[in-house]
């Protein structure tokens, strides 16, 4: 898993078997992504590894 939140991290995103974007992502990096998680002010990193990683 992966997470990013701006064009800079689509290489990442893509090569992950599973790419997460930062709600607060601008919408080109979200539709590279598997999944969209909340905003960074919403604690969506936090967010992604409790629905992602600790099944």
């Amino acid at each position: 898993m992966t997470v990013g939140d701006n064009f800079n991290d689509l290489p990442m995103l893509r090569l992950a078997g599973l790419g997460v974007a930062m709600g607060n992502a601008p919408e080109t990096v979200k539709a590279e992504a598997t999944v969209v998680t909340k905003s960074n002010n919403q604690h969506g990193v936090a967010k992604a590894i409790e629905e992602y990683v600790l099944l």
